[in-house]
C-alpha cells in the first residue's frame, strides 16, 4: 500500500504536473473510495495512469480488509472453539488432581503426574502465563484465582484426588488450603511453603502434607555427599527408570483383587512376577518395610513395590481387581 501510495503520488506530478500533496491527495481519495471529485481534470496518459492505481490499490485494500476479516474471524472462532473443548476437558474430569499455581513448583508437578499418566487441571491467576503454557504444552490450565470456592468449584474439587497450593506466596497457599479443606474435607491437600513458620499454619489451615523446596534441596545435597550411591540409585529408579531397568511404584489392594486374604508368598508377586515388595502401609497402622513372607494381604493395604516396569503393570491391573 505504500509503494502505491508512493507510485500514485509520483505519477500525478509527474504526468499531470501536479504538486507534491494534490497527488497524494488524489491517491488517498481513490484508495479509500470516498470518490470526491478529481482534484484537477486528467488528461488522457492521466486517465491511464488513474485506472492502473485504481485497480492496484483498491484491490490491495480490499484484500487486506479480508484478510484481517478472516484472521478475526479465525481467532474468534479459535477463542470460542477452545473454550468450548476446555469446557469439556473439565466436565470429564474424575479422579483428577488440581495444581494451583503454575510457577515452577506447579509445572514440575505437571510433568510428574503427565509422566504417570494421570489427569490434572491448573489453576493459574496471571492470565498471561496461563496463555503460554496452554500455548506451549497440552494442558489443561485455566486462568483463575483458587482461592475463591467458585473456581475450585468450577474444577470439579469434588470429584477431585488431591490438591496442590503451590503459589509463589505463603499466605495465598494457606488461604488456599482453608478454602478447599473446607469445601472438601476428605481430599488430600499438599502445600507449598517457602518460610519455616509457614507450615504450622499450613496444617493447621488443613494440609495434610507441606513440603518446602528449599528444604527438600538442602538434604537432596547434603545426603549427596553422605550417602552419593543410595540418592543415585534413588534417582535413576524414581525418575530414570529406563536407566535401571527398573521401577519404585506404589499399589493399592482393591477389595476384589486376587490378593485380598493371601499371605505375601502365596501371592506370587515375588515368584511369579519378579517383583520385591519392599513396604506395606496399612490405614491406621505404621508402614512396615520388608514384610515378611507370611504376611496376610487386606483391602486397602498400600504396596510399596519395585520390579520391572511391564511387569509393574501388570501387578496393577491384579491388585486393582481388574482382568
Amino acid at each position: 500500500m505504500l509503494l502505491v501510495a508512493i507510485t500514485g503520488t509520483a505519477g500525478f506530478h509527474y504526468i499531470e504536473h501536479w504538486s507534491w500533496f494534490d497527488g497524494f491527495y488524489m491517491v488517498l481519495t481513490t484508495l479509500t473510495t470516498i470518490g470526491y471529485q478529481e482534484v484537477h481534470p486528467l488528461s488522457q496518459a492521466g486517465r491511464y495512469f488513474n485506472v492502473f492505481v485504481i485497480i492496484s490499490g483498491v484491490g490491495l485494500l480490499f484484500l487486506i480488509l479480508g484478510a484481517l476479516g478472516q484472521a478475526l474471524l479465525e481467532f474468534e472462532f479459535n477463542q470460542l472453539f477452545g473454550r468450548r473443548k476446555m469446557e469439556r476437558d473439565i466436565a470429564r474430569l474424575k479422579g483428577h488432581y488440581i495444581i494451583c499455581g503454575a510457577g515452577r513448583v506447579g509445572r514440575a508437578v505437571a510433568r510428574q503426574l503427565e509422566s504417570k499418566p494421570a489427569q490434572f487441571i491448573i489453576l493459574e491467576a496471571n492470565e498471561a502465563k496461563a496463555q503460554r503454557i496452554r500455548e506451549e504444552t497440552k494442558w489443561l490450565v485455566v486462568h483463575a484465582d483458587a482461592t475463591l470456592e467458585a473456581q475450585l468449584e468450577a474444577a470439579r474439587i469434588h470429584d477431585a484426588a488431591g490438591l496442590v497450593a503451590a503459589t509463589t506466596t505463603d499466605a495465598t497457599n494457606t488461604y488456599i488450603v482453608l478454602t478447599a479443606r473446607g469445601m472438601s474435607p476428605e481430599l488430600k491437600i499438599i502445600a507449598r511453603a517457602s518460610e519455616e513458620g509457614a507450615e504450622k499454619h499450613m496444617r493447621t489451615a488443613g494440609a495434610d502434607q507441606v513440603i518446602s523446596p528449599y528444604s527438600f534441596a538442602g538434604f537432596r545435597i547434603a545426603q549427596a555427599f553422605l550417602r552419593p550411591h543410595i540418592i543415585n540409585f534413588l534417582e535413576v529408579a524414581l525418575l530414570r527408570n529406563d536407566e535401571l531397568g527398573l521401577e519404585l511404584e506404589e499399589l493399592t489392594i482393591e477389595h476384589n483383587s486376587v490378593y485380598v486374604g493371601k499371605t505375601l508368598q502365596a501371592s506370587g508377586i515375588r515368584h511369579d512376577l519378579g517383583i520385591t515388595v519392599l513396604a506395606i502401609k496399612r490405614e491406621g497402622k505404621e508402614m512396615r518395610y520388608s514384610p515378611e513372607a507370611a504376611t496376610i494381604l487386606n483391602a486397602g493395604d498400600h504396596l510399596i513395590v519395585m520390579g520391572d516396569p511391564s511387569r509393574l503393570r501388570e501387578l496393577e491391573v491384579l491388585a486393582g481387581g481388574r482382568k
